[in-house]
């Protein structure tokens, strides 16, 4: 969803926001308007505010239940380190996390659920014969299979049978 709802956003910058509107001429009216609009533009200090309640209604549930980890260790880390410090520390070690957590089922996938004899499902992983040149040892290449049952066993010799 867009921010603005599908409704087209309006300038409330008017004419006075190119320079060279401003250099054509302006009203004292439009004067007065533009020196309150740069006035307006300046933030006080305590902003940008943030309403916990407001935040509650616009997050999902879900969201915050595995956002609250790291949430509660970086609140307390923000005295410390700064409110924008804490922020980007916490950012950066949940996309750190979620890397390691997918590389790591990854990992066990693979370890796991391996494609064998045994079972018919599984990512079968297949190893490209070596690239041996003319004047490398090892030319010309010379297949470690060497008889016709050796092609396509999926690891049945190994199996302690």
């Amino acid at each position: 969803m867009s921010q603005t709802a599908g409704v087209k956003p309006m300038a409330i910058a008017g004419r006075a926001v190119s320079e060279r509107e401003r250099c054509l001429g302006m009203t004292d009216a439009e004067r007065a308007w533009r020196k309150q609009w740069l006035k307006d533009q300046v933030l006080a200090s305590n902003e940008p505010v943030h309403v916990e309640e407001l935040w509650r209604e616009r997050t999902n549930p879900i969201r915050r239940f595995y956002r609250a980890p790291l949430d509660k260790i970086f609140s307390g880390l923000s005295g410390v380190l700064g409110a924008e410090r804490a922020a980007t520390y916490r950012y950066i070690t949940g996309k750190l996390g979620l890397l390691a957590l997918g590389i790591l089922g990854i990992h066990y996938y693979f370890k796991y659920n391996g494609n064998d004899w045994t079972k018919k499902g599984g990512w079968r992983v297949l190893k490209s014969k070596p690239l041996v040149l003319p004047g490398q040892e090892g030319f010309p290449y010379k297949s470690d299979r060497k008889q016709p049952s050796d092609y396509a066993e999926r690891g049945f010799k190994k199996a302690a049978i």
